[in-house]
């Protein structure tokens, strides 16, 4: 084939240049249209017509109703069980879920692979085994429970067997939202720091946790979000005394069991806020701890 109809085939083959200079690109997905309005409908069918109905149920009452019902005293001790103990799983969570991802990305030793399968138990566990295993481990006749209690440490059916739960279920959460990342590190700065006269505990503040911060806080985040919403692994180990280890969804599940729709709604409605509230600041935290990294490299 000649010099002349090679270049002719090459000249037929390539997408004309006006195609590109229309700014026209191909796309797996469709056009952005028709994607935007899929994505609106599925979060409008998942998430916002739920949300939505509770709002609207909730106008359905008088302010002095709504108030009654979301600040009586069995109510507000359920909040401060249940955001309390929600924030204090995420935050054990926080470090030994960077504990355990820093072991399985920087160390190599037997059985690791199946340390690393036993992480995503407690998303593969029903929350209801979950809960039914701790409490058969820390009761009185548990496990760990009948040399515990002999000591004046009873951690079932009080307000220290919900955190125990709640850690359970939250740690997946932030090992494996701060594992890829730790492994995307570049490990010659750390080299880099060390060489230049750095401790340990300066390489790994001034080096390492600023580059995996914004991780961090995304799984304190999420570990936090599923703490505050947890039921079924909960309700078995608390053992649900009003007023001392009664959580929040379960004075929803009994105003619904009651046929107080109202009521049921009015505490949910005031869960739904704080824990945005709460979700706003610590993304905003996230944000701008991501703009600092950006703007100090």
């Amino acid at each position: 084939m000649s010099g002349a109809a090679t270049s002719a085939l090459s000249s037929a083959a390539a997408p004309p240049a006006s195609a590109g200079a229309r700014g026209v690109s191909r796309r797996v997905l469709p056009g952005f249209h028709i994607t935007l309005g899929f994505s609106v409908l599925y979060l409008s069918l998942i998430v916002l017509i739920p949300l939505s109905a509770l709002v609207f149920k909730t106008f359905g009452m008088s302010w002095d109703q709504f108030w009654v019902a979301v600040t009586s005293p069995r109510v507000m001790a359920s909040y401060r069980l249940t955001f309390g103990a929600s924030l204090i799983a995420a935050l054990v969570n926080l470090v030994f879920g960077l504990l355990v991802a820093w072991v399985l990305v920087r160390y190599k030793f037997p059985g690791k692979r199946i340390i690393d399968a036993l992480v995503d138990l407690p998303f593969a566990l029903p929350t209801a085994v979950a809960g039914i295993s701790l409490t058969a481990l820390l009761a009185g006749n548990g496990w760990i429970g009948q040399f515990l209690e002999p000591l004046g440490i009873k951690l079932a059916f009080t307000p220290a067997g919900v955190v125990i739960a709640l850690i359970f279920i939250g740690l997946p959460f932030v090992v494996r939202t701060v594992q890829p990342v730790l492994e995307d590190t570049e490990k010659e700065l750390e080299e880099a720091a060390t060489s230049l006269g750095a401790t340990r505990l300066q390489t790994f503040t001034k080096v390492i946790l600023p580059s995996i911060m914004p991780a961090l806080l995304t799984g304190f985040a999420m570990a936090f979000a599923r703490a505050i919403g947890e039921y079924g692994s909960v309700i078995f180990i608390a053992g649900n005394m009003p007023m001392i280890s009664e959580i929040t969804p379960l004075i929803i599940i009994g105003k619904l069991e009651q046929y107080d729709y109202a009521g049921a709604t009015a505490v949910a409605l005031v869960m739904l806020v704080l824990s945005f509230v709460l979700l706003l600041v610590i993304n905003g935290l996230q944000g701008w701890k991501r703009r600092r990294s950006e703007a100090t490299q």
